[in-house]
């Protein structure tokens, strides 16, 4: 479990913004995953999607930046890559923020040297 006293924000996208900003991928991943379990039950599969490559874009930068695997990395990148253009299809509150974090976890990306 990570310690969630650092995310105070009200929002779960901007508690997982904040989380990225700050290179705390292994707890960004987490701060998503209510929302993302609440869509697939309610069967609001493409939002569901969005957030999933949310948060395996973050998971993956937590296996390159935190866990060392570059291998592990290099599998989950992709899944982030298919689903982000599901995000200009969904009708999301506080979009604007989805795309930020989607920007957000493409520079961090950048960073990574292939």
């Amino acid at each position: 479990m990570y310690d969630n006293t650092k995310f105070t924000q009200s929002l779960a996208i901007d508690r997982f913004i904040y989380a990225v900003e700050n290179n705390f991928f292994v707890e960004a991943h987490e701060l998503l995953e209510d929302d993302w379990n609440m869509y697939k039950k309610t069967g609001e599969k493409n939002k569901a999607l969005v957030l999933k490559g949310l948060i395996n874009g973050a998971t993956a930068l937590a296996l390159y930046f935190e866990k060392n695997r570059p291998s592990a990395y290099k599998k989950v990148w992709p899944v982030f890559n298919k689903y982000m253009p599901l995000l200009n299809e969904v009708s999301l509150e506080n979009k604007n923020r989805f795309y930020y974090a989607k920007e957000l976890l493409i520079k961090k990306n950048d960073l990574i040297i292939n």
